[in-house]
């Protein structure tokens, strides 16, 4: 199919890029890398009366680091993440996440921005931004808005941004000293989608002890799902393995996933558990073959 006729406009600026949505309030879709948004609209689920493109505003492609994060402008590729050497040092779970990404012709168009505001709960960049208590910039003509990235999934491909606004970008904190992380996916063929994803980051004290943990879960709930809970038992322990089966299975606990075609609900469930076993032991140092 093809889709349906609209307005085209290409922006030079963000702020003329606001100013186009103010005006076509609630008609406009955003074109950022268009590796979502062009199927949608082929299949006939989108018909916005105007596309703005936003690849055309240089000053939403950017990675910096300061104040003890690293800053990533929306518009910022897939693969500039996936070989940025500034945010592998910031925080090395971004470029394992961007290397995750489709494919890379894929990765060579996409954004992190526009992952983030399709809001597939299957996607990368939103278990990572949930697991790492992300922070992200929402800009109209009028105001600047600053959300974390827990509140910013309402469902299946929907978000907290008003129609006018703009995801403009987003900062993940610094990973702290003496901290690991774990990333497990499963799908069917590299690639593709999740089935199902565990992000976690651990830190610990100068005896190996958790002082602290993050885990989240994608492909198996209706939004990127921080498990706070799971995060509670880890607290103290050195990677037991029975603390590490124990948050594993809170985890799968934790989720309501549904069926599909790629797997049934109860095989969802049971693999949030094998991943996240596999994530923590990962970040605890644990070997997998102990799993």
């Amino acid at each position: 199919m093809k889709p349906p006729s609209f307005e085209y406009a290409c922006p030079r600026s963000l702020a003329e890029a606001l100013a186009l949505l103010a005006e076509h309030a609630g008609e406009a879709k955003i074109l950022a890398g268009g590796q979502s948004l062009v199927p949608i609209l082929n299949l006939r689920l989108a018909e916005p009366k105007v596309l703005v493109d936003l690849n055309r505003v240089p000053e939403l492609a950017f990675v910096r680091r300061e104040n003890g994060s690293v800053r990533i402008g929306a518009m910022t590729r897939h693969r500039a993440l996936e070989v940025s050497l500034e945010a592998e040092a910031a925080e090395p779970m971004l470029a394992r996440a961007a290397s995750l990404v489709g494919h890379l012709a894929i990765r060579n168009r996409g954004t992190i921005g526009g992952s983030l505001a399709h809001a597939d709960p299957a996607a990368e960049w939103p278990l990572v931004a949930v697991a790492l208590d992300a922070r992200v910039t929402l800009r109209s003509v009028r105001s600047e808005r600053r959300i974390a990235a827990r509140e910013l999934f309402l469902g299946p491909l929907s978000t907290a941004a008003f129609p006018e606004e703009i995801l403009t970008e987003i900062a993940f904190p610094a990973a702290p000293p003496n901290s690991r992380y774990g990333l497990r996916e499963l799908a069917r063929r590299p690639g593709d989608f999740a089935v199902v994803a565990v992000a976690c980051r651990v830190s610990f004290d100068d005896g190996g002890g958790c002082t602290m943990a993050a885990l989240a879960v994608g492909g198996a709930h209706s939004i990127p799902l921080h498990v706070a809970e799971a995060e509670r038992v880890l607290i103290g322990s050195r990677g037991e393995e029975a603390a590490l089966r124990e948050a594993a299975e809170v985890a799968a606990r934790a989720v309501d996933p549904g069926s599909d075609v790629h797997g049934s609900a109860a095989y969802r469930r049971r693999m949030v558990a094998v991943l996240a076993r596999r994530a923590l032991g990962d970040a605890f140092g644990v070997p997998e073959a102990s799993a």
